[in-house]
Formats: C-alpha cells, sequence, structure tokens
C-alpha cells in the first residue's frame, strides 16, 4: 500500500478523479458504499467519499478513526456541499488535536 487513493461516490462525482489517475468506485446508495469500503479499506491510503454517501455511514466511519490508514476524507459531490464535509473534518480535527484550528469562527 504505496500511497494507493480511492473515491467512492456517484458516476459523474468520480469521473474527474479518475482523469487524475485516482481508482474510482461507483455507489449511489449507502449499503453498495459501506460494501465498497470494507473491501477496498485495507488496499488503499486515502479514500474520498461523498456527501450523500458519508452523511448515513457517519458511524461507520468511526471505525477508520481507530487506524492510520485508510485516510477517509469526506467531500461534496457534483452537485454541491451540504456543510457534512466539513463537520466531519471538524470533528476529526478536533478528536486529534483537541482544539478547533480549522474552523474557529471567534470574531
Amino acid at each position: 500500500m504505496t500511497g494507493k487513493m480511492a473515491i467512492v461516490g456517484d458516476g459523474d462525482s468520480i469521473m474527474v478523479f479518475k482523469a487524475a489517475g485516482v481508482e474510482t468506485f461507483p455507489a449511489t446508495e449507502e449499503k453498495k458504499a459501506r460494501e465498497i469500503l470494507r473491501k477496498i479499506a485495507s488496499e488503499y491510503k486515502i479514500i474520498f467519499l461523498t456527501e450523500e454517501l458519508a452523511a448515513p455511514l457517519g458511524d461507520f466511519l468511526k471505525r477508520f478513526d481507530e487506524e492510520p490508514y485508510p485516510v477517509v476524507l469526506v467531500i461534496p459531490s457534483n452537485r454541491g456541499g451540504a456543510g457534512y464535509g466539513e463537520e466531519f473534518l471538524k470533528s476529526a480535527m478536533e478528536r486529534a488535536l483537541g482544539v478547533d484550528i480549522l474552523f474557529n469562527n471567534e470574531k
């Protein structure tokens, strides 16, 4: 496993990643995404997952916090973001560092 990257998401959202050399795994529903993640987790260091699939898999994704790899990054789909990816990243950073360094909105 030397830096391999993958993306799981709907076909339209993942095509640009394929052009960049990222392995693509199409999924449009939670069950299929969960199945794919189980199969590829040991093979890839970074796995991108679209927000629409990540939101219902929140509890399942927590298992990836226990190991250094794979790193699961939630990204917006081609339809745009709903903010779940930002919240996911914020939560991960707070767990890792104990403080919100990315989205501190204090004025």
